[in-house]
């Protein structure tokens, strides 16, 4: 039986979430974006209010909830805004791989300081010469008697700048090719570990955005993620199956925010003696707007679904964030339209959302990557 009803936890999860963003978030988010003010502050609010690190497993002190409960909440977080919805969020994507291969000691320390201290943690994979191309990182952990020592630079790190520690790709063997790549958990303020200047991007200005440099720095045996080399390109891989969904349903709701932007604006702006809704194109393109999200949001529930299950989703997962992602970025491409003029000034907030949008398309593996995976999966 196909069944599109939610749980009454799940229900009252996204209520809370909904309720959370449009208090604490919509008020401020044209304040953070212009200033480009990293919301530490709301952050530690939607932690102690039970809206992040939703993932992290009860034996660590969290609620062990699945891939479905984030993709509620990760929604209703971008529709309030977007570049919160991605610093709020570091920490989901970082906590994944330490939940499917880190060892129980490792999962206690780092996941259980995620919710007894609040920390945050930033996901360390992609390089100035490495982005979709994962195995062409140059990153190095030698081992150097009881420790690693760990040389490379990360490029576009979310949260670098506010991290308490990072899972870092590195080469433990590079003639290995990416059977050689291994995972390690690196504490921010290891010596050797430095934070490059916050980059100043298109949109989701308040998502912190930085280079993290690591020169020599000694990382024990012990933070070897899972104590076994090799395993770190499976890793950080399964664990964009549990990010993706996620990340694609933060596509959803900016998409949804910007749909709702130009529905009210099309009820209430006049043309030829009536609203501009009356007329047939701008109609059109609402109604598209709103079979297009629709249709995003139950390929995002078909993978957290099949995550939830224990069942294979890397294809749902892609098609998820592909969809999504090229979607959002039409749907506010078309508010902004709508709006006409006034949506090309940053008065109305289609604007930053349009600006928003566009990065869905780039990061945690672009769309033409989403693409590559499917065709992947489709001819096995």
């Amino acid at each position: 039986m196909v069944d599109f009803a939610l749980t009454e936890e799940e229900e009252m999860l996204r209520e809370l979430a909904h309720e959370f963003a449009e208090s604490e978030l919509r008020p401020n988010a044209e304040h953070w974006d212009n200033n480009r003010e990293y919301p530490r502050d709301t952050i530690r609010l939607a932690h102690e209010t039970g809206l992040t690190n939703l993932h992290v497993p009860e034996s660590c002190g969290g609620m062990g909830m699945g891939v479905m409960a984030e993709v509620l909440v990760q929604e209703e977080l971008a529709w309030g805004d977007p570049g919160f919805a991605t610093a709020a969020y570091a920490n989901g994507l970082t906590g994944a791989p330490i939940i499917t291969g880190a060892t129980e000691e490792q999962k206690q320390k780092y996941l259980g300081g995620l919710i007894n201290n609040g920390d945050l943690c930033s996901y360390c994979v992609t390089e100035p010469v490495a982005g979709s191309d994962v195995q062409s990182i140059r990153t190095t952990a030698v081992m150097d008697g009881d420790h690693y020592l760990l040389n490379g630079t990360k490029m576009f790190i979310t949260g670098a700048g506010y991290a308490d520690w990072f899972f870092v790709l590195a080469y433990t063997n590079k003639d290995a090719g990416y059977k050689g790549m291994s995972g390690f958990i690196v504490e921010a303020n290891w010596d050797g570990v430095s934070i490059g200047k916050k980059e100043d991007v298109m949109g989701q200005r308040c998502s912190d955005t930085r280079s993290v440099i690591f020169q020599d720095v000694k990382v024990p045996v012990e933070n070897l993620v899972g104590g076994v080399e090799g395993n770190g390109w499976f890793n950080a891989m399964a664990a964009f199956d549990l990010s993706r969904p996620c990340v694609a349903a933060h596509a959803v709701g900016l998409a949804r925010a910007a749909y709702e932007h130009a529905l009210a604006y099309a009820q209430e702006r006049e043309t030829f003696g009536k609203p501009i809704i009356g007329h047939q194109m701008i109609m059109a393109k609402l109604a598209d707007m709103k079979t297009d999200i629709e249709a995003a949001r139950m390929l995002v529930w078909k993978a957290a679904w099949l995550a939830d299950n224990g069942m294979p989703n890397t294809e749902a997962a892609a098609h998820a964030k592909r969809f999504a992602a090229d979607m959002s970025t039409q749907a506010t491409i078309e508010a902004v339209q709508i709006f006409g003029g006034y949506g090309y000034t940053e008065e109305y907030p289609v604007a930053r959302l349009m600006r928003a949008a566009k990065v869905m398309q780039i990061y945690e593996g672009a769309s033409e990557i989403q693409r590559l995976i499917i065709g992947r999966e489709i001819t096995r």
